[in-house]
C-alpha cells in the first residue's frame, strides 16, 4: 500500500457575533457548565493559566473527549491550548481562539494549527470548526444552540454507553498540582 503524505495546514473559521468580547470570552472559558459551542462539553481545568491541563468532558463528567495544555490565556483576547482526542492515538494539534472587538460586537476566530491533514483528528476538526463558530454565534445572540446542534447533543447522550472505555474520565485526570493547587 502506498504511503500517504500528510500535510499540516492551518484551518481558520471566523464569525461576527453581536455580543461584547467579555461575554464571548466568558462563554468559551466557562468551567461551571457545559459549553454549547464546544459540543456541550464541560471544561475541567483547575486553573485557567499557561501550563495547566484541561479536559473537555461529557456534561455528567463520566467521559473525556479532549485533553490538552493551556499555552496562552489573555482575557478577553486570546486563548490557545493543545488539543488531542482521547479516542484517537494521533498527534495533538493547537487550537487558538481570538476575539477582536468590532462596532457591532466581536469578531471571533478559531484557528487550528499543527493539524495533520491525513488523520481522523483533522477530519473531525475541519467538520467541527464551522459548527463551533456557528453554534457560538447562535448561543451568544439567541441564548440557545440551533435545533440541529441540540439534536446532536441528544445523539451524543444516547451514544454515551458505547463510548470506548479508554475515554472514561478516570483515565484522564486533571492534575491539581499542575493547575495551581485547584482541581
Amino acid at each position: 500500500m502506498p504511503e500517504t503524505t500528510h500535510t499540516q495546514t492551518p484551518q481558520m473559521f471566523r464569525v461576527e457575533i453581536a455580543a461584547p468580547p467579555e461575554a464571548v470570552w466568558q462563554e468559551i472559558t466557562r468551567t461551571d457548565a457545559p459549553i454549547k459551542a464546544f459540543f456541550n462539553s464541560r471544561m475541567d481545568a483547575g486553573a485557567l493559566a499557561p501550563g495547566a491541563t484541561i479536559a473537555m468532558r461529557t456534561p455528567d463528567g463520566k467521559y473525556t473527549g479532549v485533553v490538552g495544555k493551556i499555552l496562552e490565556y489573555d482575557p478577553p483576547r486570546r486563548f490557545a491550548h493543545t488539543f488531542r482526542f482521547t479516542s484517537y492515538d494521533e498527534p495533538e494539534c493547537v487550537v487558538i481562539y481570538e476575539l477582536h472587538p468590532t462596532d457591532t460586537g466581536t469578531r471571533f476566530t478559531l484557528t487550528i494549527e499543527n493539524l495533520d491533514m491525513g488523520t481522523k483528528t483533522a477530519k473531525q476538526m475541519v467538520q467541527g470548526g464551522k459548527l463551533i463558530v456557528n453554534t457560538l454565534k447562535a448561543v451568544m445572540e439567541t441564548g440557545s444552540a440551533p435545533m440541529g446542534t441540540r439534536a446532536l447533543f441528544v445523539l451524543f447522550k444516547v451514544m454515551q454507553p458505547i463510548t470506548p472505555a479508554k475515554c472514561k474520565s478516570e483515565h484522564w485526570p486533571v492534575s491539581a498540582e499542575e493547575n495551581g493547587g485547584a482541581s
